[in-house]
């Protein structure tokens, strides 16, 4: 099983009302949410944690996970409102405005952390619950409570959002040096690294500890850097109506992959080749090329692909 931990969010998302006057309708959503309910739909046996709220947008959470056959039994019932993101599309790259103080999210404290089960053999963190707050503290403690299951992290880096800049980049470099696998953007590894090529960024970033850094280059695809060397896959050509949750289907793709290949355990990792890799990159773009065929983040099931 794969636990994803992490952000549980309303998207709202810009739509237009029957007569005539823009609007926003409330979608499920948040990078790690969106993840799980990928996974989920892609067949892959998966938990789900985050606190979530007792108001009407927590219900709304419960039942997405619910119907894509996530267990979200280790999330706690929360009074403290649930996150909302108005979501706006420019030249259809997504744009986010956060409304998060004293949100079941944010005020999250390790204590409403829950004992990982055996079940659990991967744990998965990233987006903007590793930012700030108690719950960014929280997440952090999570994963240095994975012993030696697999931890996958994707920052899903949001600039704005970030208040104390030297304080998140702490607490990503400890993260990320007992990461087993990092996925970023190009974008992202450029904002932690600076500017340079991707395979000199990458080297560096695994020189820091994670055995596996897999990096995103939009229609250029994806390449996963390792210790045998680099595996590639290629984009799938579609018509993009929105990348909202692109990269976190991606996410759920390439976890599938290697959970159904039998390659999450921290030793099968250290000897995995090209090969096995490059089939978890492609159907980690498979699935993001569904979702971004259509509105708002609306991952595949497994008969989609």
């Amino acid at each position: 099983m794969i636990l994803c931990a992490g952000e549980a969010l309303i998207d709202m998302l810009p739509r237009e009302s029957a007569g005539g006057e823009p609007c926003f309708a409330p979608y499920p959503g948040g990078a790690v949410f969106n993840t799980a309910i990928a996974l989920g739909r892609l067949g892959v046996a998966t938990a789900f944690f985050c606190p979530l709220s007792e108001d009407m947008f927590g219900a709304q959470l419960r039942a997405a996970l619910a119907d894509a056959g996530v267990d979200h039994g280790l999330s706690p019932d929360v009074a403290r409102p649930c996150t909302l993101a108005f979501v706006t599309l420019v030249e259809g790259q997504a744009r986010y405005a956060f409304y998060d103080r004293g949100t079941a999210l944010r005020e999250m404290r390790a204590a409403e952390l829950p004992a990982l089960p055996d079940a659990v053999e991967a744990v998965f963190l990233g987006g903007i619950s590793l930012v700030a707050g108690g719950c960014a503290e929280a997440f952090e403690a999570l994963a240095a409570q994975a012993g030696e299951r697999v931890v996958m992290i994707d920052p899903n880096i949001r600039p704005g959002f970030i208040a104390d800049e030297a304080g998140y980049r702490a607490r990503l470099a400890r993260m990320l040096a007992r990461a087993d696998i990092v996925k970023l953007s190009d974008e992202d590894l450029r904002w932690l690294m600076g500017p340079g090529e991707i395979a000199d960024l990458a080297a560096q970033m695994r020189a820091q500890g994670p055995g596996i850094v897999v990096i995103t280059e939009g229609a250029a695809g994806a390449r996963a850097f390792f210790a045998g060397g680099v595996a590639q896959a290629g984009a799938e050509r579609v018509a993009v109506v929105d990348t909202v949750g692109a990269g976190d289907t991606f996410n759920a793709g390439f976890l599938a992959a290697l959970a159904q290949a039998g390659h999450l355990t921290r030793a099968r990792l250290a000897a995995i080749d090209a090969g096995a890799l490059q089939d978890a990159l492609a159907l980690g773009a498979k699935a993001a090329a569904v979702t971004v065929s259509r509105a708002g983040a609306n991952p595949p099931w497994a008969g989609e692909i």
